[in-house]
């Protein structure tokens, strides 16, 4: 079986989750993690959301922060929306933002940049590019965290997801300290993920595959010509290995990756990850689902 014969005879608009499994666990795992990684760059360089983030004081560690937000993401995805771990992961996520006065706008935005930035990163530099059908599911699939996020006035095509992040950021991208702050630190721990002589190197080639645009509103140097062209020439040989690699047999996923670091992989508690603002709502020996709101959208979308 060629890989990119794994989603073919699935329905993207039925089929959403299994192709978007397939997508970002068995052929690009490696590029998920990457793209949605620069997503979140992306969301620090618009003020009212980098502010908010480093004020909350997520980031006092941030290796957690960063285990916590991936492993929540990814319940969904493996469990299901509809399994109980997949319901608490999105209670979860639902009360720490409703601990915060976000703006439908800027909810709308990050939603967009985990739809729009790992297609675009795939189109530069994966191994093959992403399918009509594999597109459309990545919207379905994101469309349908959104209703349980209680996000209104969502785009309906991938093209509408695109203008609404572009639109959205040469109209709020901004230097903000605290967005840059958060912006840093993601970068020092991007670069633990490599040997320490390599880390000063992770630094430059991060920054070599930020636009222009990112870079000014963070404020980041842009690396010197040759440091790009190392960097772009790195990727496009990377992609010229994995096509020659065999398909992926078993599913790639974050708990159980080297990455994941702050948990030991099955001890995972859902219920704890994140952080809890006005305290933790899960009493000891409660589950979440004895202590959830009837009314959260995660309950009832």
């Amino acid at each position: 079986m060629l890989r990119w014969d794994r989603n073919r005879g699935l329905d993207p608009r039925t089929d959403y989750e299994q192709i978007y499994r397939n997508l970002s666990q068995y052929d690009f795992p490696w590029d998920f993690n990457q793209a949605l990684s620069f997503a979140l760059f992306r969301t620090y360089a618009v003020p009212s959301v980098g502010r908010l983030l480093h004020e909350s004081g997520g980031f006092a560690d941030t290796q957690k922060r960063y285990d916590d937000t991936a492993i929540l993401l990814e319940r969904p995805l493996v469990c299901g929306f509809d399994s109980a771990e997949g319901k608490t992961a999105l209670r979860r996520i639902n009360q720490m933002h409703r601990a915060y006065d976000i703006s439908n706008d800027d909810m709308r935005y990050v939603l967009a940049t985990f739809v729009v930035v790992p297609k675009r990163w795939i189109d530069d530099y994966g191994w093959r590019t992403m399918t009509y059908d594999e597109v459309v599911a990545t919207v379905h699939f994101y469309r349908k965290l959104g209703r349980h996020m209680n996000i209104q006035d969502m785009p309906e095509t991938y093209e509408e997801f695109a203008d609404l992040l572009d639109s959205y950021e040469a109209e709020h991208f901004a230097y903000d300290e605290g967005g840059r702050a958060v912006a840093d630190l993601t970068l020092d721990l991007l670069s633990t993920f490599y040997p320490t002589a390599l880390r000063p190197i992770v630094n430059q080639f991060s920054r070599a595959l930020m636009d222009e645009p990112l870079r000014a509103a963070l404020r980041y140097e842009a690396p010197s010509p040759i440091v790009r062209r190392v960097s772009l020439g790195a990727m496009a040989a990377r992609a010229a290995f994995v096509r020659l690699m065999p398909p992926r047999l078993r599913a790639k996923d974050f708990e159980h990756s080297s990455r994941m670091k702050t948990y030991r992989a099955g001890e995972v508690v859902t219920e704890q990850l994140g952080t809890f603002p006005g305290g933790c709502p899960v009493p000891h020996g409660v589950s979440g689902e004895d202590t959830a709101s009837t009314t959260d959208p995660a309950t009832v979308a």
